[in-house]
């Protein structure tokens, strides 16, 4: 089994305005995110968001390019201080590869807990329009790479 993991892109400031949409640059790095997954053959059956605006609108411009069959939903249990042990039932309830996008802290406490079995050692930092990808072999996950606008 294979998931992804999608913090989500640069968001406005809640002082220019208080929904934190994606920024320009914040569009700019998913699109970009979204076309270096595609180019790593990247493919989900659906992608999960957390209902937040901003990833949301992640999540929409990354489908544009992964096009998955089951498109893009909301679901319960991606908000920042969000239990990840729910983000990680999700991902092994799947039939097929996922795609959950959502924020910090949540994103690095879901990979710790997938790849550690703890959700408190950090094992990877979670820059704007960063995804992550991870395999499942047995009832063990492994974190395989990790891409992002700045790194590629």
């Amino acid at each position: 089994m294979r998931c992804y993991l999608v913090r989500h892109g640069e968001a406005l400031a809640a002082e220019l305005d208080p929904r934190r949409p994606l920024s320009e640059r914040g569009r700019a790095d998913v699109a970009k995110l979204a076309k270096l997954a595609a180019a790593r053959g990247v493919t989900v059956a659906e992608i999960c968001h957390s209902g937040i605006l901003r990833a949301q609108e992640t999540a929409e411009i990354l489908a544009l390019s992964l096009r998955p069959p089951r498109g893009v939903r909301q679901i319960a249990g991606l908000l920042p201080e969000d239990d990840p042990i729910i983000g990680k039932a999700e991902i092994e309830s799947s039939d097929q590869p996922t795609m959950l996008v959502g924020h910090l802290p949540y994103m690095g406490r879901l990979a710790a807990l997938l790849v550690t079995g703890d959700e408190a050692r950090g094992i990877i930092e979670f820059a704007p329009a960063t995804m992550v990808g991870c395999s499942q072999i047995g009832s063990i996950w492994r974190m395989d790479w990790q891409i992002n606008p700045a790194i590629g």
